[in-house]
């Protein structure tokens, strides 16, 4: 993607369903569970590159020994980090105690981390510093292991201020004004209630405080617990849980927004953002892995049963497509085939801004996560040149010659990598006001690659948010090997509203489209427009947001999608570029028709699952206007 945007976040659970004994003898390492979370998180870098985190559990330690351990890194290289830390404690054990460090027990017992429970998290800061302290795993402790609770997650609810409220009302005073600690609270606010219940109940019935610790373990719901803390939840979530005791769970949002792969058999269960890291990391089939079905949530027992509780009523699956598009791994199987067809059902109009002339056209992308569309492009492009190679062959009646024939039968797309992506803009760099300058250098070009002032160059990319890296850098560059026309292709259809479950794009303003809307309607006149729609916006500003309708749509309601992408080109077409520049968008349609059974379109289509969506791209409007650059959740 050239405009960089970010997502939150990743998880990778592990629960060793055997002693640490076990893997110990069969794989030769009590770290086999650790090594595996190492992995897990490794492969789901790319979900999230501004901290990372790592807890552990270990089960049935006697009193007065530590239980928990949780290391947390805001550094450039987390992951890298937190594991160097944890195998530095492993090396310096076993420098003192050579003969004890292959004992399992003994590890348990005198080393951190040892354990049979480890939850992983990765962070895109997409809101709030990047310190330790805004990095999951988060942590609510307590004196008794059932009441201790340990939140992970990939998640945004958009309604934070009503939830807020509720827990005020509940006389707690929450340390923070955030989702994660209003869920932090929630779920421990009826953990709490829960075990008071099956405390109370216990004594009346003559049990020992001793005998209903140990009771409490095995009879706590946690689907119970999450069902009653998540009734007023609006938003996207994959959120991960650990008890001191050694329960485990990961819940999923009843749309199936954000989402949560998992996997179990008689030696370990994994709970991961991803597919296809859990098919690496455990050299499975696509097939064993199995999805977490929206509103469910997987509960892994201390004593290793697992269950599946429904804990909130499912809706339409609206699973982000925007996962698909972008930000999973491209190596799952579904993804890639989705990814390759994005790109095929791009080829009749890629034609049409080409005016048919593949003869003088090259084809590329803009790398690295439009390749895989960039592969369905070209297969659409050499079916079409299949079909016309045999209507002008079926045309000649036999009438060619051999090198006439050959000729034809030799055509093929003129494929070159043009554009190279060179260097990462550290943060330093980014933010620095010389930044501008900076950019032109992120991409290098591959020169001679294009016949000057003849060729057509096609370059794919996954999606155009903000446009910025395409004006400012890519389009310049381009242009510099003397193309005739640059047509600039998106898989994605175009981005017009903000999300509110995870993606970092909140503001109405960045959006190239919205910036196009807005321009053609004060060129046309209709610059009334905008003034109605934010009357109507502040109208519905104080309203339940069940009750708020988004009339940002109304905005876009006068173009076509091509009028609007046409006007995208002329805002991306600085006046020193000599080559003719078109955009070409994929459509609402094609979309569905390549990624058919994940229907989160809200970014393209303004459609959100959630009411809260709507009350959020109405702020968002109402910030617009009035100049306010803080994000609307």
């Amino acid at each position: 993607m050239s405009d960089e945007i970010r997502h939150k976040c990743g998880i990778a659970l592990i629960r060793l369903l055997k002693p640490l004994e076990y893997y110990q003898l069969k794989y030769g390492s009590w770290k086999y569970g650790l090594q595996k979370l190492y992995l897990l998180m490794e492969k789901q870098r790319n979900r999230g590159q501004d901290g990372a985190g790592l807890v552990s559990v270990k089960f049935d330690v006697p009193p007065g020994h530590k239980y928990f351990s949780r290391l947390r890194s805001s550094k450039s290289d987390a992951i890298n980090d937190i594991f160097k830390s944890v195998y530095g404690n492993f090396r310096k054990a076993e420098r003192k105690h050579p003969k004890s460090i292959d004992d399992a027990s003994w590890a348990k017992m005198n080393l951190p981390f040892v354990g049979e429970l480890y939850l992983g998290h990765l962070r895109y800061g997409t809101f709030g510093s990047n310190s330790s302290d805004n990095l999951h795993p988060v942590m609510r402790q307590n004196n008794w292991r059932t009441r201790n609770l340990v939140i992970a997650g990939n998640f945004n609810l958009t309604n934070v201020d009503e939830l807020f409220n509720t827990l005020v009302e509940l006389g707690q005073s929450p340390k923070d004004y955030t989702d994660t600690v209003t869920v932090l609270e929630k779920v421990g606010h009826f953990l709490d209630r829960e075990n008071q219940v099956l405390f109370d109940d216990f004594k009346e019935k003559g049990y020992s405080n001793t005998d209903i610790s140990d009771m409490i373990t095995e009879k706590i719901d946690i689907g119970k617990i999450l069902g009653e803390s998540s009734k007023r939840w609006d938003g996207g979530y994959a959120i991960a849980g650990l008890l001191g005791h050694g329960d485990a769970f990961v819940m999923r949002d009843p749309w199936g927004i954000r989402p949560a792969y998992y996997y179990h058999d008689e030696e370990i269960a994994i709970v991961a953002s991803e597919r296809p890291v859990i098919q690496t990391v455990m050299d499975l089939k696509a097939d064993q892995i199995h999805e977490l079905d929206p509103g469910k949530a997987i509960v892994i027992k201390k004593n290793g049963t697992i269950q599946q509780p429904q804990i909130r009523e499912p809706y339409e699956k609206r699973s982000c497509s925007f996962e698909r598009i972008y930000f999973s791994r491209g190596s799952d199987k579904s993804i890639y085939s989705e990814r390759k067809k994005l790109g095929r059902l791009l080829v009749p109009p890629i034609l049409e801004h080409v005016d048919h002339d593949l003869q003088n056209t090259v084809f590329s992308f803009i790398p690295n996560t439009a390749e895989s569309a960039f592969y369905g492009m070209v297969a659409g492009v050499e079916d079409h040149m299949i079909n016309d190679k045999i209507r002008l062959i079926k045309e000649s009646n036999g009438s060619l010659d051999d090198d006439e024939m050959a000729e034809i039968i030799s055509r093929r797309p003129r494929i070159e990598k043009v554009a190279i992506k060179d260097i990462k803009l550290r943060t330093f760099i980014s933010q620095d006001k010389g930044r501008k300058d900076l950019v032109n250098h992120v991409y290098d070009i591959t020169y001679g690659t294009i016949k000057r002032g003849v060729d057509n160059l096609v370059i794919i990319d996954d999606s155009i948010v903000r446009g910025t890296t395409l004006r400012e850098s890519i389009i310049k560059i381009l242009d510099r090997l003397g193309p005739k026309r640059i047509v600039v292709v998106s898989s994605s259809p175009q981005i017009r509203y903000p999300d509110c479950y995870g993606i970092d794009m909140a503001r109405l303003g960045d959006f190239i489209a919205f910036q196009a809307a807005i321009a053609l309607l004060r060129e046309t006149g209709k610059e009334h427009v905008i003034n109605e729609v934010y009357k109507k916006s502040v109208a519905q500003r104080h309203e339940p947001k069940e009750k708020i309708v988004n009339y940002v749509k109304d905005i876009y309601k006068p173009f076509t999608a091509q009028q609007v992408s046409d006007k995208i080109a002329e805002l991306l077409t600085s006046p020193e570029i000599n080559a003719e520049v078109r955009i070409v968008y994929q459509t609402i349609e094609n979309l569905h028709e390549a990624i058919p059974d994940d229907l989160g379109d809200w970014y393209f289509t303004g459609d959100y699952p959630t009411p809260g969506g709507n009350k959020v791209v109405n702020t968002a409007f109402i910030n617009y206007i009035e100049g306010i650059t803080s994000r609307a959740y």
